[in-house]
């Protein structure tokens, strides 16, 4: 059987521009059960249930490019990673190189840090 993790807090929801404050309390071993105020819609609900669970994040950096008209392609992750994956996923892309050509929504890297999530280009590199 868990331990009880209660908890009583607020934070503000990122998952549209409301930014509605929303406030949590009670046990986070079980989120059925948890009072949820402030959201002023089932998306703020969701997002206080993952963020103080199971929180993720989308992670934005860029790749060198081998043999390109620029030296560096900005990519992102395809969906959000945990968070405490954050820097073992920076650690892994920044040790990724491409070779140019590369375009928008390129597979960068195909399984970052083990969980499945691809790493895309989201701009483009010509070959020179």
């Amino acid at each position: 059987m868990s331990e009880e993790k209660n908890v009583d807090t607020d934070l503000i929801c990122i998952n549209c521009p409301l930014g509605c404050k929303v406030f949590v309390k009670g046990d986070l071993t079980v989120p059925e059960e948890l009072e949820i105020k402030g959201n002023t819609c089932i998306k703020g609900k969701e997002y206080a249930i993952s963020e103080l669970t199971a929180p993720k994040r989308m992670v934005t950096s860029s790749v060198m490019v081998l043999k390109g008209d620029k030296p560096v392609v900005s990519v992102k992750t395809k969906e959000a990673i945990p968070k405490n994956l954050i820097f073992d996923a920076m650690n892994e892309i920044r040790r990724a190189k491409m070779q140019a050509p590369v375009k928008i929504g390129d597979v960068v890297i195909g399984n970052l840090c083990n969980t499945g999530i691809k790493v895309v280009a989201t701009s483009n590199v010509d070959r020179i």
